[in-house]
């Protein structure tokens, strides 16, 4: 490990413009020292051409190409060989404020019990052209990782710097392929759980209408049993963190795996909902109203069959709305 050293860990798939402006941010940041390692996912098209001229153009950048295995995968190659103190991981269609190393290093130094720094992150979206200052949770003080991440990730990839101790505490990147980056959150938190933060707004997460691997995950068998291995696992995060686990955000993280339960059971994902509805009826509390809608559920799916009750719920969900 490099002593002040920035890492960042760009996966890349298909998207070779994009890497090219992600990549000048990092190269514009106003910190030294830095390196850069590019990831290549097993693009099909020119992405590794244009990753192998950047490479070349610049001595701190690094470049791997890997078979097809996802964003996780990808990033823990990356991790692998990373060198820094610090570790950023930027997604390929998003960018970084030129000063985002140097004051989130400096707030890092200065808090040493904290294993991220995070600050503040907006958000463009192609269609319709919006931005946002501050998404979701950003704009907020929060001085830990869980409990408040069990509500869902709060912030973007982008978003924070890791201590690298923080990352190798957490280990591996799982293969999921949707929701791994929350996980890994909610896992760093078991032994890096507080936090400082940066009041100004120094990362761009960019929504647009090219192929991402979050979308679909709610009709996508694929990418429905990754989401509910990733919720099972969460769950055994929270379980395992030192905190009251009687808060809002674990009965959130509960009330959402019953309705990812319902989801899976409607693709024919019987095992995954099966499992989803049992951890949220084991730790809900008994006097919630999601208990009674689990047992309703669970003697409706025995009587009529998982995948009837799942397109049921799901018939009645598009009702309500």
């Amino acid at each position: 490990m490099i002593e002040d050293l920035v890492s960042t860990i760009i996966p890349v798939y298909n998207r070779p413009e994009m890497l090219v402006s992600a990549v000048e941010t990092v190269i514009q940041q106003d910190y030294r020292p830095i390196e850069i390692i590019i990831v290549d996912d097993g693009s099909s098209d020119n992405t590794l051409d244009v990753a192998h001229k950047l490479a070349k153009q610049y001595d701190f950048i690094q470049l791997r190409n890997i078979e097809n295995s996802g964003a996780g995968s990808a990033r823990e190659h990356g991790r692998q060989i990373a060198n820094g103190e610090f570790i950023q991981y930027l997604d390929s269609d998003d960018l970084l404020d030129a000063s985002k190393f140097s004051l989130q290093v400096k707030a890092l130094k200065a808090t040493p019990e904290a294993g991220a720094c995070y600050c503040k992150t907006r958000v463009e979206i192609t269609h319709p052209a919006e931005q946002i200052e501050a998404w979701k949770r950003t704009g907020e003080k929060i001085d830990s990782i869980l409990p408040a991440m069990l509500a869902g990730r709060w912030w973007g990839t982008s978003t924070p710097l890791y201590r690298r101790i923080a990352c190798d505490a957490a280990g591996p990147w799982t293969a999921l392929i949707n929701e791994e980056d929350w996980e890994y959150d909610c896992r760093i938190a078991l032994t890096h759980n507080q936090l400082c933060r940066v009041n100004q707004t120094l990362s761009t997460e960019r929504h647009h209408d090219a192929p991402r691997l979050s979308n679909n995950g709610s009709s996508d068998p694929a990418k429905l049993a990754s989401r509910a291995q990733a919720h099972l696992t969460i769950v055994e995060h929270a379980l395992n963190a030192e905190f009251d686990h009687r808060t809002p955000e674990f009965e959130h993280l509960l009330v959402a795996c019953f309705l990812l339960a319902r989801q899976c059971a409607e693709v024919g994902l019987v095992e995954q909902s099966k499992s989803l509805i049992s951890v949220a009826q084991k730790h809900l509390n008994e006097a919630s109203k999601q208990q009674t809608q689990i047992r309703i559920f669970r003697v409706c799916a025995k009587l009529f069959g998982w995948k009837t009750m799942g397109k049921l719920s799901a018939m009645i969900d598009r009702l309500r709305q």
